[in-house]
């Protein structure tokens, strides 16, 4: 079972990437390792975000919006 502070951590990092596609930004790479990942994003302009993503259930989820960016082709 998650303690709060792991759930509130999973939050933020949520809400920094549904920001940056509300943003128009598109999931353009992924790197990870054994502490967490790193999510790079890039919108139409060519400008680059780069997020640090370190809680599993972020990590789902980062894969879950790269699955639908995949299935929509937006």
């Amino acid at each position: 079972m998650q303690s709060l502070s792991e759930y509130q951590d999973f939050l933020q990092e949520r809400d920094r990437m549904d920001f940056m596609i509300q943003q128009g930004y598109r999931i353009k790479n992924v790197v990870e390792n054994l502490s967490g990942a790193f999510v790079e994003f890039e919108n139409a302009q060519g400008e680059n975000e780069t997020l640090k993503i370190l809680t599993p259930d972020a990590r789902k989820y980062f894969s879950v919006l790269l699955m639908k960016q995949q299935k929509t082709g937006a």
